[in-house]
């Protein structure tokens, strides 16, 4: 496993995230700005935690007194595109596994940023790999599990570090959110019929209120209040489908209510590429290592490969692990996706600006661009190489992780 890096310690948290955002320069011998194409000898220029001057070193002047790291290879701040990081603990107790509430089918009023916990070790684990942006929230295991939220993986609070919540709704098809035994939904038909029975439900809500005078309004309903925001497009519904009938289900439903629809998981996408590429709904795929038994039995190493050449947006994920550590890191999952059709540069991709822009970020993070987010990953060499390693961190200017070399 690559040597994590020296930063977690509380104190050091603390310590560092009491410092104010400073000009930064950033050397790289190979810089991959991902918006464009590799640079060799270049050169990040941050101000104000956001990157003012990328190019080559002859184009792009350092001031004096700037404080500047070097590295070998330079990247944006990596993306991990659906993980439960921060609501799941790396202790896998009762009392820090908040990702799946189980009293109920349907709850997408339970909000990821209630549970959401920024000094969880898990957090600073991803961020000493580079992981600097992550979709967290509710996970898989219910029909609808709840939200999610898109947060740095720095800041004090929940609310420091968050850039978006809600970000999405969190549900799943297939056999992994059938009930209990004796407890709906029991099999796929019911979860479609559940789904789409509160998915009427809203639109109903929703007439209702339009109609309403404000002294004879229908009392408030959290759930629906939420399900009526998918409806209304301004929030995508995220359906987790490893099946390719259950990936159909969801696109079935999709069309039907013409909801946003993002697929996660998706294991056997490569079965129903036409179909996902027609209906244009973007994937968080699941990670290549994933352990493939039950619905993931047919699961392959070669699926991102398949979605990049048939031009269906993607990008790689964490997703959950029942066991500790609780979580894998995208970097190393893009790693073998290269290796298996991909390819260096959509890999890098599949973690920064392809993740960026599904989940609706684009404009922050994802690539090194002027304007953005000054959110950097620093290797002694190839991020893909299983024998580099992360030498520092740098999110919205401030270096957040550092190996001494």
């Amino acid at each position: 496993m690559k040597r994590a890096l020296v930063t977690t310690g509380l104190g050091l948290l603390l310590a560092a995230q009491a410092t104010v955002a400073q000009d930064l320069a950033v050397r790289a011998e190979r810089l991959y700005p991902v918006a464009g194409p590799a640079i060799d000898n270049g050169v990040v220029l941050i101000r104000n935690g956001r990157i003012e001057r990328v190019g080559p070193a002859d184009r792009v002047r350092i001031p004096d007194g700037v404080q500047t790291l070097e590295a070998r290879v330079v990247t944006p701040g990596l993306i991990d595109a659906r993980s439960v990081v921060g609501l799941a603990g790396y202790l896998n107790q009762p009392h820090d596994q908040d990702q799946l509430e189980s009293s109920a089918p349907i709850q997408p009023q339970l909000r990821a940023i209630d549970a959401y916990n920024p000094r969880e070790t898990l957090v600073g684990w991803l961020r000493e790999h580079g992981i600097t942006t992550v979709h967290t929230g509710h996970g898989t295991g219910a029909l609808v599990s709840g939200q999610t939220l898109i947060a740095k993986t720095w800041g004090n609070s929940a609310e420091a570090a968050t850039l978006q919540s809600p970000a999405m709704i969190a549900a799943q098809l297939g056999s992994g959110a059938f009930g209990a035994e004796g407890k709906s939904p029991g099999n796929r038909s019911k979860q479609v019929a559940m789904l789409r029975a509160q998915l009427v439900k809203a639109g109903e809500y929703r007439d209702k209120l339009a109609r309403a005078k404000a002294d004879s309004a229908p009392p408030r309903d959290l759930e629906l209040e939420v399900l009526v925001e998918v409806l209304d497009r301004k929030r995508p519904l995220l359906v987790t489908a490893w099946r390719e009938q259950d990936i159909l289900s969801a696109l079935r439903l999709a069309q039907e209510f013409n909801f946003r629809l993002v697929l996660d998981g998706a294991a056997e996408a490569y079965l129903v590429v036409d179909q996902i590429k027609a209906a244009g709904v973007p994937v968080l795929l699941h990670p290549t290592m994933a352990r493939q038994y039950g619905e993931l039995e047919n699961a392959s190493f070669t699926t991102a490969a398949a979605l990049h050449q048939a031009g269906i947006p993607f990008a790689l994920q964490s997703g959950y692990e029942g066991y500790v550590p609780k979580t894998r890191v995208v970097l190393w999952e893009a790693a073998i996706a290269a290796a298996n059709g991909l390819g260096f540069d959509a890999a890098l991709a599949s973690i920064s600006l392809d993740a960026a822009r599904i989940l609706g970020i684009e404009d922050r993070v994802g690539s090194l661009e002027a304007g953005k987010d000054g959110d950097l990953v620093l290797f002694d060499g190839d991020p893909f190489e299983y024998t580099s390693h992360v030498t520092a961190v740098v999110i919205n200017g401030q270096v957040v992780s550092t190996v001494p070399r």
